[in-house]
């Protein structure tokens, strides 16, 4: 694969994500990794889960929050925010899924993508 200044980009906003995720607490945090696949939509997407959909819109909030804070950007588009059930922050190349537990479970995001390298990281 070429390493491209936006391969690199989309891996740093990927990473400051997680962080966002984990100092949420957000559970079973997954990178998918889609840069291979041609069908793909975007470089990496992150899935994360939480119990309740108070929590599921502080992850979104924190993950906003620490890539302006590190990059000085913004999700393109938020789609979720009302309800707080299902959140996508879509950062063009890096799309971020917050899940309340039992949508993640019901819609299983990471099944759709199964050829995807998977990287798993602990809540912090």
């Amino acid at each position: 694969m070429v390493i491209n200044k936006s391969s690199l980009e989309s891996t740093s906003i990927s990473e400051i994500a997680v962080t966002g995720i984990q100092e949420k607490k957000g559970n079973e945090i997954v990178r998918l990794d889609l840069r291979n696949l041609h069908s793909s939509v975007a470089d990496y997407f992150i899935v994360c889960h939480a119990d309740s959909t108070t929590q599921v819109k502080a992850i979104a909030l924190g993950v906003e929050e620490e890539i302006f804070k590190a990059l000085k950007l913004e999700p393109r588009r938020k789609e979720g925010l009302q309800y707080g059930e299902w959140i996508i922050l879509d950062y063009i190349d890096v799309v971020v899924h917050i899940f309340k537990t039992d949508k993640r479970e019901y819609y299983g995001i990471e099944d759709l993508w199964g050829d995807a390298e998977m990287q798993f990281y602990k809540s912090a």
